[in-house]
């Protein structure tokens, strides 16, 4: 985007490509009303009105020949998502009609729109910060509900509400330090060391309860795998049947009917959960078994998250069965993992459990949907998806928010370590704006006038 001029009249098609119903042509700039007025007849003769949707006919600027009828919205800045000037022209949705729009609007002087360039230059007019910016990507890229409620909170700046309070006590501390530095000879007190030290504890406190918020936010933004696991027969395929709930996979009595991986994506409590279904782990009696087996510890072992099914009908008969249940459940243990007791609704459902199992047990039934309920709420509590308050208020989605609260931290940390050995306030300072700068990189920038006035406010410097 090297080569953007922020100055210019943008246009592009804001919806999908394909048909359909409606389509929309958006532009923004200085010129977007200049650019659209000859393109457009509207009724009544009105000229663009802000914040009005307007009927009018598309028409070629050189003929007057219309088009189509169109839908024309205006919105005048600084009140438009962009802060400039933004028309939005709502004409049916046939790709080559779109097309010729963006192409008029062109001709009229008008650049096609980089990838992205709306939202960009809201965040660049100010109007919206960086978790604003990822939090519209999010949202248009969101397959469930609740991701979609997700990145709404963080549209409304939801993780720069949360990280305000932590920034502004950091800001504080350095007006202080700094304060005391400059003004040393006009007998400002310095801060001294046990209360930098405190006051550094309690900066780092809620960026490190944000940081354990990641894991979480992880999931929700991109979904995980769920590889259900277990010997032949003790209903994995019906499991994830019930948990897809429909027919996927192909379920008999027969032993070993599953030989390839099936997968399938449900949402579960509103994150996306990509079930794999496996084949059931035994010695192979043939080849396509064999493969099948391979595959299953290959996706057992690649999986976030495993559900190892035990058969509560039929105990684990002879040493060989117990070890391979032994095995999953140790292999499972390595990740999360959860154990369903299936087939409880059989006559002879007493099979004991393996010793020493320390794993959450759920039991359940794929005949009759026992269970079923509670073991979607154990995959949820083990995602840490049941503490939903805390989540409210925002918490960390992508790598990028991850890399800049680790950066602060670790700057808070030589800061700490640096206070005791009488380090000078300048040196430690350096630190403490260390830390500010990726704060500053997920919320917005703190200018030197943030602190100035922050000094200049919180003393009485009298001179």
């Amino acid at each position: 985007m090297s080569s953007m001029h922020l100055d210019d009249t943008i246009v592009a098609i804001a919806t999908p490509p394909g048909r359909g119903g409606i389509g929309v042509v958006r532009l923004s700039g200085a010129e977007a009303r200049a650019i659209a007025r000859p393109m457009l007849r509207l009724a009544h003769g009105h000229d663009f009105e802000s914040g009005r949707a307007h009927f009018g006919e598309l028409i070629e600027p050189a003929t007057g020949e219309r088009i189509d009828e169109v839908v024309v919205t205006f919105f005048a800045k600084p009140h438009s998502y962009t802060t400039d000037d933004v028309i939005e022209i709502s004409c049916h949705g046939s790709p080559v009609v779109l097309r010729h729009v963006a192409q008029m609007a062109m001709a009229q002087g008008a650049r096609l729109a980089e990838p992205g360039e709306f939202t960009m230059r809201a965040f660049l007019n100010g109007r919206i910060d960086l978790t604003q910016a990822e939090a519209v990507r999010d949202l248009i890229e969101s397959q469930t509900l609740y991701q979609a409620q997700v990145a709404a909170r963080q549209l409304e700046g939801a993780l720069s509400r949360r990280l305000q309070p932590t920034k502004q006590k950091l800001i504080e501390l350095i007006a202080i330090m700094e304060a005391g530095v400059d003004f040393a000879e006009d007998d400002v007190a310095v801060i001294p060391d046990a209360q930098v030290l405190s006051r550094i504890a309690a900066i780092r406190a809620p960026l490190e309860e944000l940081l354990a918020s990641f894991a979480f936010g992880k999931v929700v933004h991109e979904g995980l795998t769920l590889a259900i696991v277990g010997r032949p027969n003790v209903g994995k395929s019906s499991l994830f049947n019930r948990l897809v709930e429909r027919e996927r996979a192909i379920v008999t009595a027969t032993p070993g009917t599953t030989r390839d991986l099936v997968s399938e994506t449900v949402a579960i409590g509103g994150i996306p959960v990509r079930l794999v279904d496996t084949a059931g782990i035994r010695p192979a009696l043939d080849e396509a078994e064999s493969i099948g087996v391979r595959k299953s510890m290959e996706a057992l072992a690649e999986a976030d998250m495993v559900l190892v099914v035990l058969d509560a009908s039929h105990p684990a008969a002879d040493d060989e069965a117990r070890e391979r249940d032994a095995e999953l459940i140790d292999l499972a243990s390595l990740r999360l993992a959860v154990v369903a007791q299936n087939k409880i609704d059989a006559a002879n459902a007493t099979a004991p459990l393996p010793a020493a199992l320390t794993l959450p047990v759920v039991q359940t039934s794929a005949i009759t949907g026992q269970g079923i309920a509670e073991l979607r709420t154990e995959i949820l509590r083990l995602l840490g998806g049941d503490s939903g308050a805390q989540h409210e208020s925002g918490f960390l989605t992508n790598v990028r928010q991850q890399k800049l609260v680790e950066d602060s931290m670790a700057a808070l940390d030589k800061a700490a370590a640096a206070v005791p050995l009488q380090t000078p306030h300048e040196m430690v300072l350096l630190d403490l704006y260390g830390a500010l700068r990726p704060l500053d990189d997920i919320t917005g920038a703190t200018t030197a006038d943030d602190i100035l006035n922050l000094i200049f406010s919180s003393f009485c410097v009298g001179k």
